[in-house]
């Protein structure tokens, strides 16, 4: 029997996609419980990566919470709203960092293609970083914004910015049936 494994909207063992996430973190919509922010100002790189590993640390312990409270309800427990709260906790506690974001080099080499496709956009907002304190000559903290051009862009699209960048290489890595 074959089983055919397919990745979700997140992609695999991702609750939702870093494309999804910056799109709507940038918009101001603060997914997933994060920090909202002015659309109009923007965010640093750095920050945007941050909100991203903890959203997918909190889905991730979500999801688990959810799979051992189910358990305890299908072998007749009652769950009360403060031991789920304590078993979500638990969980948030036991999720690995590695294990839910990528790399933050990743992060910018994907960031990158967001800027070569018009998407994201440098805003006229920088702040000192932390390594300026031992390097100032270090870079400043650059603050971006979506475009319009990436507020237009659909679902389809932001799903997979690398094939939107680079067509003719498209989903060449999949299996063709």
């Amino acid at each position: 029997m074959v089983i055919r494994l397919a990745p979700s909207r997140g992609g695999f063992l991702r609750p939702f996609g870093c494309g999804w996430f910056i799109r709507e973190y940038l918009s101001g919509n603060g997914p997933e419980g994060s920090k909202t922010i002015d659309p109009k100002i923007g965010a640093a790189q750095a920050d945007i990566n941050f909100e991203y590993k903890e959203a997918l640390a909190r889905a991730t312990a979500r999801e688990r919470a959810e799979r051992i409270i189910s358990n305890m309800v299908i072998k007749g427990a009652d769950v009360t709203e403060e031991e789920a709260e304590k078993i979500y906790q638990r969980e948030l506690k036991r999720v690995s960092r590695k294990f839910t974001h990528m790399r933050y080099h990743s992060f910018l080499m994907y960031f990158g293609v967001l800027k070569r496709l018009g998407w994201v956009e440098a805003t006229h907002r920088t702040e000192a970083s932390a390594i300026q304190d031992n390097y100032p000559a270090a870079p400043e903290r650059t603050y971006y914004r979506l475009t319009k051009k990436g507020i237009e862009a659909g679902d389809e699209y932001w799903s997979n910015p690398l094939f939107t960048l680079y067509p003719e290489i498209g989903p060449s890595h999949m299996k063709k049936d």
